[in-house]
């Protein structure tokens, strides 16, 4: 056992002054398998630390219905193993770039802007999530033989509101659950955020990329006392589909961190390993002013730019923080771990197999249902993948626009079975008017809740309505499609019998099937040809999105989801209407 406390100046461990030397790493953004590898790679480097968040969506999919929410449990002791100290940010609001903050859909369905709140009902969701994810926590603290030494608040609150009344609730609840660690909120170094984000009596920790001076002299005036950490040192950043890709070079990045560290402040890298957003969990932006603007997705991968990439190798950002951390080591650092096997031999995979989308969606969907008005995703169930609309536009009518109000992200549209159009919040009016009668089909798809700023909790499908002129369509028919129905069905015999596959031939918009052997399993990049965007799976594992507007080409996959023979690969392929000949690589 180790008794780690908050001290005027420093941390102490067993009244020793210690400095935290951390590296971010998502667990459930790393194949469990090559958990040991990635905590191997941060001892390498020079941390004696290791942070995670915690997604509550990944693991209560309904109310009180759970998946592997022991997971977090067993990357602790992963950690402890590796020799390392660990910090935890369970929430419930963790923004991570991940879908809607790791907040579920249920939730922010119901409440809206009530989440984040002192509100009854929210924290009563909050309270039953921790009392299920808080035990795997308090029985591997440090004062219990364990390696957690600090726990957090919720997450950069002062980013978002002020309700210091919801945060003394969450800051009790953790302590009638059993932690007795020290407990620290994180926010940006601005006055208005350090104000409305941080508690009395819970250490004050900023986030930051560069200009330590200055942000530690801001989180002074705040706190006189106590240990300066950066709990977020930025040493890369994020990508957005259709952006240009986001570098910082490694030896700026290390002389950041050496200001750091020469404040006396202990730091934790974020990232120190990004991983991959595998299975449509990545999130979103707003851009423009205060995060309120246009949409931007973010790509599949969370490579971050990190000093370990998003394969698990070193870069010369990994090497010239090493040389940086070396300085203030306890010993010699550790040699670098053998590295993960890779695939022995590129394949070419045709997809030779094809379902139609209008199939898949019979064969997967949920239930049509028959409304007033177009239903939102969440009202649907459904937190990741489509649903598709089907209005009825009277007649006779003459030719007039349609308009989809409140679109959120993106639909493909078709009048009586014929595409019309792909539509976007920011482009919601076909190009050609539409007369009556017709059948109008949307097939809308989420491309991320958003995770971070004021429009967080916001609701997916069509918010608003569809306007023929400047009258409602009414008496809409929805049905919707969520990716777990795939992995459902790939795990299903009854399942795949349901999905009439056939050549691809003339294959367009649906569900394709490839197979391959893979002699020498082993980590691999996949590329997709033909196809516009989508996502992919590999022995019913969803390596994410696909996009080919960019930046992200390649998608990685884990070696552990091969197999030397008999593996397949299956794409829903959600836009293009003329696949000819597609196929994935794997290299």
């Amino acid at each position: 056992m180790a008794d780690f406390t908050v001290g005027d100046e420093d941390f102490l461990l067993d009244g020793r002054p210690v400095r935290l030397l951390s590296g971010a790493l998502h667990y459930f953004r790393v194949h469990e398998s090559q958990w040991g590898h990635r905590l191997a790679m941060l001892r390498a480097m020079g941390l004696n630390c290791v942070e995670t968040y915690v997604p509550w969506n990944l693991y209560e999919p309904s109310p009180g219905h759970y998946r592997d929410p022991d997971a977090l449990g067993r990357f602790l002791d992963a950690a402890h193993a590796a020799g390392l100290w660990a910090i935890v940010r369970p929430g419930p609001y963790i923004c991570a770039e991940w879908e809607n903050g790791g907040l579920p859909h249920w939730l922010t369905g119901a409440l809206g802007r009530r989440v984040r709140t002192r509100d009854p009902e929210y924290l009563r969701h909050v309270e039953r999530w921790f009392r299920v994810l808080l035990p795997q926590v308090v029985a591997r603290q440090a004062d219990r033989g364990g390696p957690v030494l600090m726990v957090q608040v919720e997450n950069e609150y002062g980013s978002y509101g002020s309700d210091h009344v919801y945060l003394r609730a969450l800051a009790d609840l953790l302590a009638e659950l059993g932690v007795s660690i020290p407990l620290f909120t994180s926010d940006g170094p601005e006055d208005h955020m350090l104000t409305g984000g941080s508690l009395p009596g819970v250490l004050a920790t900023a986030n930051f990329g560069s200009g330590a001076l200055e942000a530690f002299e801001v989180l002074r005036r705040h706190r006189p006392k106590g240990p300066l950490m950066c709990m977020e040192f930025w040493c890369g950043w994020f990508e957005h589909w259709g952006a240009e890709p986001v570098v910082r070079e490694a030896d700026e990045a290390a002389g950041a961190l050496r200001e750091i560290l020469e404040c006396g402040a202990s730091v934790n890298l974020y990232m120190a390993h990004g991983g991959t957003s595998f299975a449509g969990w990545a999130g979103a932006n707003r851009d423009g002013v205060e995060h309120l603007g246009t949409l931007r997705p973010d790509v599949t991968s969370y490579d971050y730019d990190a000093p370990i990439d998003e394969y698990g190798r070193p870069t010369p950002k990994f090497w010239a923080f090493r040389e940086v951390l070396a300085e203030y080591a306890e010993g010699p650092l550790p040699e670098l771990p053998p590295a993960p096997p890779v695939l022995g031999t590129p394949v070419t995979v045709p997809l030779t197999e094809w379902v139609a989308a209008e199939d898949v969606l019979g064969a997967l969907g949920s239930a049509e249902g028959v409304y007033g008005t177009p239903p939102t995703f969440e009202e649907l169930d459904v937190d990741r993948g489509v649903v598709r609309y089907r209005f009825e536009v009277p007649g006779p009518r003459q030719p007039y626009p349609l308009r989809v109000l409140g679109l959120r992200d993106r639909a493909v549209v078709y009048v009586d079975g014929v595409r019309a159009g792909v539509l976007t919040e920011d482009d919601p009016v076909l190009p050609e008017p539409v007369a009556g009668p017709a059948v109008v089909e949307l097939w809308v798809e989420s491309l991320g809740r958003v995770n971070y700023g004021p429009r967080l909790a916001e609701p997916k499908g069509i918010t608003g309505g569809v306007l023929h002129e400047r009258q409602f369509l009414h008496g809409v028919r929805a049905r919707g499609l969520r990716l777990d129905a795939f992995e459902e069905a790939f795990a299903d015999p009854e399942g795949r019998r349901r999905l009439p596959f056939r050549s691809t031939a003339e294959a367009g918009r649906g569900l394709f099937r490839g197979t391959f052997d893979a002699p020498i399993p082993g980590d691999a990049q996949l590329e997709l040809h033909g196809l516009v965007r989508g996502f992919v799976w590999v022995n019913s594992f969803n390596l994410g999105r696909y996009w080919n507007t960019g930046p992200q080409e390649f998608f990685h996959v884990p070696g552990a989801v091969l197999r030397d023979q008999a593996n397949e690969v299956w794409v829903w392929e959600c836009e293009v209407e003329d696949a000819t000949g597609p196929e994935v690589k794997f290299h």
